[in-house]
């Protein structure tokens, strides 16, 4: 074998794709009726906006800044504000009581998702010298079951942050809601590329095309194998030459793998990166059949490795016509938690650990030592033969995510957490991981697979149910776990 570089090295060799920045819109606000009866209220609640101002401008995402709000005459402007900035989430700092009055117009023009905020000035009061002005800082919470009432009364879903305005816990609760907005806004701009046709006999994996640009606003581009196809022929020698470099310089190469084959993977490589480039595209799924290794066959077996290095740049390109799942990877990956294609592959109940993984391609970020590219005389369940991506996933806490569909048709998120734990491995050019469940492997099978998840799904790093819970609230889709 040889091998020229480490994980860590990945992400310099291929870089990230850009998205569209994740639009966070802020409106803080009071009582007017406050400020004459008191007049230092106003500039230290003032004081206490600018500061949740900063926190958010501090994070990965565009802050649109509607101002303090005093009265529903402000509260209609800044609504007007925030529904022509198009925000994936809107944030209300309530500083001091206002009324729900105020609140309820910028929920219900923008139709944007809201989370309320009150995070008084310190973790308590100075109760021997407050006085009603003073205590009235503190009073944000007093309004937040009032408007949770009227939201719900007006059908708009409510959520709230409440705490104090350095408090650690409180903003890690806060930046769970901006990365779900982060998952939000991914999915409502993402392209979703289709390539040839399902797999035979899949029936899970059937998806209605309709489902996801009406319930995340995402468009699905439909393609032909042919339109690979006349990229790949466009390849250049020296193209070739240098994407074999780059698979060297990411992949431990195993003696198994033919030059021959190696040479094809990049050649398919190349005008699969033309192809999602000329398509905009946020992810892709495939499959084709093929037949005698006629073009298409080999096309189909040589996508491989350039699904693995799409999938490392964050545009998850998956095997087996899985648009759902590949839709999961992407929010598993948004979500910043990596995110490999994954199947039940075998349980074993010595240690207690269920194996799972998947052929084909690979989330090289979450490996756990350099990914391996294998040379395969046989897909098995699959035309074609050529070179196939090895790894283990990083040990510790992993998340799975799928998105379900339901009998009316309804979309959802499909989670449960593990821990992937060390202890032999199949050679046999998957990516293969042991995942502890904490309870009978068998068990764990039944309970999953009674959730509806399907087939396949997104194994992602860390303890993330809380992230994705977040993230299908914000989607208005329903959240189950195992």
């Amino acid at each position: 074998m040889t091998t020229t570089t480490t994980v860590t090295a990945v992400s310099d060799l291929l870089p990230m794709r850009t998205r569209r920045r994740t639009r966070i819109g802020l409106v803080s606000g009071g009582l007017g009726a406050y400020w004459p009866q008191f007049p230092d209220l106003l500039p230290q609640l003032e004081g206490s906006a600018a500061y949740v101002a900063r926190r958010f401008e501090s994070m990965d995402a565009e802050i649109v800044d509607a101002g303090f709000v005093s009265d529903a005459t402000d509260t209609a402007r800044a609504a007007e504000r925030l529904r022509g900035a198009d925000c994936d989430l809107i944030v209300l700092f309530v500083a001091t009581y206002l009324t729900s009055s105020m609140v309820l117009p910028i929920a219900q023009r923008t139709g944007t998702p809201v989370l309320v905020i009150d995070l008084q000035p310190t973790p308590r009061m100075d109760h021997d010298t407050f006085g009603t002005g003073e205590w009235l800082a503190y009073c944000g919470q007093c309004p937040v079951p009032e408007i949770g009432n009227v939201f719900r009364r007006a059908g708009i879903p409510f959520r709230s942050v409440s705490g104090w305005l350095q408090q650690d816990a409180a903003w890690e609760r806060i930046a769970r809601w901006v990365r779900a907005a982060d998952v939000r806004a991914a999915l409502r701009h993402a392209r979703h590329g289709l390539m040839g046709h399902l797999y035979p006999g899949m029936l899970d994996v059937s998806t209605d095309l309709t489902l996801l640009p009406t319930t995340f606003g995402s468009h699905v581009e439909v393609l032909e194998f042919d339109d690979l196809r006349h990229r790949v022929e466009l390849v250049t020698e020296a193209e070739v030459a240098d994407r074999v470099a780059l698979a060297r310089a990411v992949f431990t190469v195993d003696d198994s793998v033919d030059e021959v084959d190696l040479a094809w993977g990049a050649r398919v490589s190349v005008g699969l990166d033309r192809l999602v480039e000329d398509a905009d595209l946020d992810s892709l799924a495939y499959y084709h059949r093929g037949l005698d290794g006629e073009q298409h066959e080999r096309l189909g077996a040589g996508m491989i490795l350039g699904a693995s290095l799409l999938t490392a740049r964050g545009i998850p390109t998956t095997g087996e016509y899985e648009l759902r799942t590949t839709v999961a990877q992407l929010v598993t990956q948004v979500a910043g938690a990596g995110g490999s294609f994954c199947e039940l592959q075998a349980l074993d109940f010595e240690d207690g650990v269920v194996e799972m993984g998947h052929d084909g391609p690979a989330n090289l970020a979450v490996s756990s030592r350099d990914p391996l590219l294998r040379g395969l005389g046989v897909y098995h369940g699959k035309r074609g033969w050529g070179v196939s991506v090895e790894f283990d996933v990083q040990h510790g806490p992993v998340t799975l995510l799928g998105l379900g569909q339901d009998r009316d048709g309804r979309l959802s998120f499909i989670a449960s957490t593990g821990d992937v734990v060390p202890g032999p491995l199949l050679q046999i050019g998957n990516t293969t991981s042991r995942v502890d469940f904490g309870r009978d492997p068998g068990e764990w099978v039944d309970e999953w697979s009674g959730t509806g998840v399907g087939h396949h799904w997104s194994l992602s790093i860390g303890d993330r149910v809380a992230d994705y819970r977040a993230a299908a609230e914000l989607l208005g889709i329903e959240f189950r776990t195992c």
